[in-house]
Formats: C-alpha cells, sequence, structure tokens
C-alpha cells in the first residue's frame, strides 16, 4: 500500500504541492514542508479517532460520501486551475473540525511557529489537504473494499508506515495533539517529516526538493 511518503512524493504529490502554493501565494519549498508536518498530524488524529467503534463508523461513513471516493485526486488540475472552490474549503473546514476538535488552533499555531507562517495561511493549507487526504483514503478502502473498524485502522496504520515507525509516530502525533499547547512536540514529528529519521516518511523534503 502506498504511504504518505509515496503519496506526496509521487507526482501528483507534487502537483497538490504546487497546486496549495499557488493558492496560498507561499513557496513550493514552504508549502512542502507544511504538508509534510500537516498529513501526518491529521492522519494521526484520524487514526486515534477510528481507535472506537463510534469514531471508526463515523469515518466510514464520511468515506462513503462521493465527495471522498477518491475523484478529488483525478483533476487536482482542474481543482487548483481557478483557485480551490469554496464548497471544497467548507467541506476541509469541516474534516477539519470533526479530526481535530478544539485542538485545530493548537496544531495551526504550532505549525505555524515551525515553518514560519501565519496561522491563517495555516489553515487554508489545512482546508485544501483536508479533502484530499480523505479522497485518497476513501481511495484505498475501496480498493481493499474495508467495511469495518477493524479495516480503517489497518488502512491508516498502512498509510503512516506500518511497525515501529508508525506506533512512534502515532505516540508523538498523540502527544502533540494532547499537548498543552507548547507545540513543542512537533518538533519531534517534523524531524520524522523532514527527514530526521529513516522509514516512513522520514527522508520526505529531501527526495522533493534534493536537500
Amino acid at each position: 500500500m502506498s504511504g504518505l511518503l509515496d503519496l506526496l512524493s509521487s507526482p501528483m504529490g507534487k502537483q497538490l504541492i504546487s497546486g496549495v502554493a499557488g493558492q496560498t501565494g507561499q513557496s513550493t519549498d514552504q508549502t512542502g514542508s507544511v504538508l509534510s508536518m500537516a498529513l501526518p498530524v491529521l492522519m494521526g488524529a484520524m487514526k486515534k479517532n477510528a481507535a472506537t467503534p463510534e469514531g471508526a463508523q463515523g469515518l466510514l461513513s464520511a468515506l462513503s460520501n462521493n465527495k471522498h471516493d477518491g475523484s478529488i485526486l483525478d483533476n487536482l488540475g482542474g481543482l487548483f486551475g481557478g483557485g480551490v472552490d469554496d464548497s471544497v474549503l467548507n467541506d476541509g473546514a469541516g474534516i477539519l473540525g470533526h479530526v481535530l476538535g478544539n485542538k485545530q488552533p493548537q496544531v495551526e499555531n504550532a505549525l505555524s511557529s515551525k515553518s514560519g507562517m501565519d496561522a491563517g495561511t495555516i489553515s487554508t493549507i489545512l482546508k485544501v489537504a483536508a479533502p484530499i487526504l480523505l479522497g485518497y483514503l476513501g481511495k484505498q478502502t475501496r480498493q481493499q473494499n474495508v467495511t469495518d473498524s477493524n479495516g480503517i485502522g489497518d488502512v491508516l496504520g498502512g498509510l503512516m508506515g506500518g511497525g515501529k515507525t508508525a506506533h512512534k509516530q502515532q505516540s508523538l502525533i498523540e502527544s502533540f495533539l494532547d499537548s498543552d499547547g507548547d507545540g513543542s512536540i512537533l518538533d519531534d514529528v517534523a524531524s520524522m517529516a523532514l527527514g530526521g529519521k529513516k522509514g516512513g516518511i522520514g527522508g520526505l523534503l529531501g527526495g522533493l526538493f534534493g536537500k
């Protein structure tokens, strides 16, 4: 199964980074950096929510929506061509509210602090990325014919890399989401996302931008 590393380092991922950069007026370098930190946090939050039967069923219900069947991935050029439509941004805002809850400002501020982007721009990036990430997840669940809570947990775990790497990422992400708001745990998540450790999503930007 393709993981987040494969998603962002693929042609589709580069198109996503370029499109989001154009939407926010940021460089592809900065945008790729933010996405490489943000997507694991969003995925980790989804995995945490899906750990309960109710949460897993809620996620499966969201993925059964035609908006999240993966079709959004088929025309990213059209999505970003004239600027992202408000309906996509509104969908993203709803996803973030469900996945992050009252931790959303904390996540945005921590990403802002780490990346140097203002929190408003971070918020826009997350709103654009969330429907695309859910579409990617929806496509994976359809390909694997996932219909129950155990299956969705396996898909999320696979996308985060599997094994000890995924477990460590999940622990860091949960600590980050449950922290007192100082954002310090993001340094650990970011070091994994920005190439500090092998495996999982490590080395991502090195592959994308030759660092």
